[in-house]
């Protein structure tokens, strides 16, 4: 069923955010031209059916979606969402456990409308989403999923998929259990053609571009995580609910950052880097990521 992608209206904004909304404007024009360059814009693929729509997540009172992209901020967006969308149920998100956040029933996706419903709210509510640097992302990935003890699902669903492939000669316990995957075993893994043509990449992997549709679906606001307070709470302040409520402050001190990512980097060739930057080059280019310097690209 064809969902007609129609631009959407920019809230006007009163003159002091006036910087700030030129930075938004900036950032919405770059995933324009980067749409368009890569002939990825709304005339050229495919339409959106209801199954694209699972990442973004709808507040009916506030007429606002907020697509989730996982690494970036998600739970405690799905947090502030519980709020907005609680009807005085909860006042503080921090006060929500994490594992609450992610039950799929607590909040609303786009998929669950009719079509004529998709198409008013994609219309007319304030559209956002929020990204990171991509391999910074990734590494956040591979460091939640595969290095933490407690994650013995992905060990099981992917590691031990990856053991499989990647690794010569590997134990029976390590095919058993897939809980060793090493950073480059993983890499190997997803620019492996047999991975994409297989299933879709993990939702923690897979690229903004895929799981949010940006070319499509024509944001009103796209937040970066190296600004993620300032740009939380203006989105909340053109909601109106920044008077009550912040984007709650944290400082996870296991927070994947640039030094880790370079750190992670050093092992991996030049050819697979060049591999992996190609699977996530337009999220590179969308969300304007320079290319890290770190990489030795072929």
């Amino acid at each position: 069923v064809a969902i007609s992608m129609l631009d959407s209206l920019v809230p006007v904004l009163p003159l002091q955010l006036s910087n700030t909304a030129i930075l938004h404007q900036i950032r919405r024009d770059q995933v324009t031209d980067t749409c368009r360059a890569n002939s990825v814009s709304s005339r050229k693929r495919r339409v959106l059916t209801p199954n694209d729509l699972k990442h973004l997540v709808v507040d009916e009172d506030h007429e606002m979606i907020y697509c989730y992209v996982p690494k970036v901020a998600c739970t405690n967006w799905k947090r502030v969402m519980m709020v907005l969308t609680g009807r005085g149920k909860y006042s503080d998100p921090m006060e929500i456990p994490a594992n609450e956040a992610h039950v799929s029933s607590n909040l609303k996706t786009l998929n669950q409308y009719s079509i004529p419903e998709i198409n008013h709210r994609l219309k007319n509510y304030m559209k956002f989403l929020f990204v990171r640097e991509p391999f910074e992302r990734l590494v956040s990935a591979y460091r939640n999923k595969f290095t933490q003890k407690y994650n013995t699902s992905f060990h099981k669903r992917y590691g031990t998929k990856i053991v499989r492939r990647q690794r010569k000669n590997a134990t029976q316990e390590a095919l058993r259990k897939g809980d060793d995957v090493k950073f480059e075993e993983f890499v190997a893994y997803l620019i492996d053609p047999h991975t994409q043509r297989e299933e879709p990449f993990n939702e923690h992997w897979q690229t903004v571009y895929s799981l949010c549709h940006p070319c499509h679906i024509h944001y009103d606001l796209i937040g970066k995580y190296e600004t993620l307070e300032e740009d939380s709470n203006y989105i909340l302040q053109l909601a109106g609910v920044g008077n009550y409520l912040k984007f709650p402050t944290y400082a996870k001190s296991t927070r994947t950052t640039d030094e880790m990512t370079t750190e992670f980097f050093q092992n991996i060739s030049s050819e697979h880097q060049t591999q992996l930057y190609e699977v996530y080059k337009l999220d590179f280019l969308m969300f304007n990521y320079s290319v890290p310097s770190y990489l030795k690209l072929e």
